[in-house]
């Protein structure tokens, strides 16, 4: 490389730099040397750049909105046991992880089963998988996300706190069973339910059937509310089956280490 062409690569290193391009910053080198030797036209160097800038800015974009999600980690649909849920469709399942039905039109999934049964499991695979697709989710235990909401409460700002959760395509509510029956804790997640209703989906995954939910909403007039905003564009899986949980039990106790809190992406080996 003479010195000219030196000068030139530095310049151009800073102007990607400053431009912000990081994917061509790595590849331009790599291609322009391809693009020399083999005699590209110049429209093919630039597409050549440009595919290489959309990937790199795609990459970036999927770790930004895994790592918003806040999902579990190893809860994939490929781990998912679906010979332990024989009344859930696979084929089903992998329509909804596709997310265009549902997920554009603000409809909402529920699951219902008792402890153990694989809801939480099934909940997280699905949000892992309309991460990859592009949609924006976040992963939350109810419980965690009902105190949130009380706190914007007391400061004056639920309207914000529920607003600022629109950027979420999709909220999962994990164990909605496990609220505690107290009209302020349960007053917040009604108005979250109402704001989202046909506008932003929902994934909830609960112990209790819709007719034990007075245990949950203490006001029947909510309660039935809660449960038509909840149903009205809903998909429903019910997941009546014996916990599996003893044999995940059994393959964590032989890992090493401390597990991680939640899904990551792999590194490459």
């Amino acid at each position: 490389m003479s010195g000219n062409d030196k000068i030139d690569a530095a310049r151009i290193e800073l102007m990607l730099g400053e431009l912000r391009l990081p994917g061509i910053k790595v590849a331009w080198g790599a291609l322009a040397a391809t693009a020399d030797k083999e005699g590209w036209p110049a429209a093919r160097f630039l597409a050549a750049l440009g595919e290489q800038e959309l990937a790199e800015r795609n990459r970036r974009r999927f770790e930004r909105h895994l790592d918003e999600a806040r999902l579990p980690p190893g809860k994939t649909l490929d781990a998912f046991d679906f010979t332990a849920v024989p009344m859930i469709s696979k084929a089903q399942v992998q329509a909804l992880a596709a997310g265009d039905a549902w997920i554009e039109k603000g409809a909402n999934l529920l699951c219902f089963g008792p402890p153990g049964g694989g809801k939480s499991h099934l909940a997280a695979a699905l949000g892992l998988a309309l991460v990859e697709k592009g949609w924006r989710v976040l992963f939350t235990k109810t419980t965690d996300l009902v105190q949130r909401l009380q706190i914007a409460r007391r400061d004056l700002a639920l309207e914000a706190a529920i607003a600022k959760l629109d950027k979420y395509h999709l909220l999962i509510l994990d164990d909605l069973a496990y609220v505690a029956k107290d009209q302020a804790e349960t007053s917040v997640l009604f108005e979250l339910i109402g704001a989202r209703y046909e506008r932003r989906s929902l994934l909830i995954t609960a112990n209790q059937p819709f007719g034990e939910w007075g245990k949950i909403f203490p006001d029947p007039a909510m309660t039935l509310a809660a449960i038509d905003r909840l149903v009205h564009h809903a998909t429903i899986l019910e997941m009546n089956v014996d916990s599996y949980r003893r044999k995940e039990a059994i393959d964590r106790a032989r890992g090493i280490g401390r597990p991680p809190t939640r899904a990551t992406i792999k590194a490459s080996s």
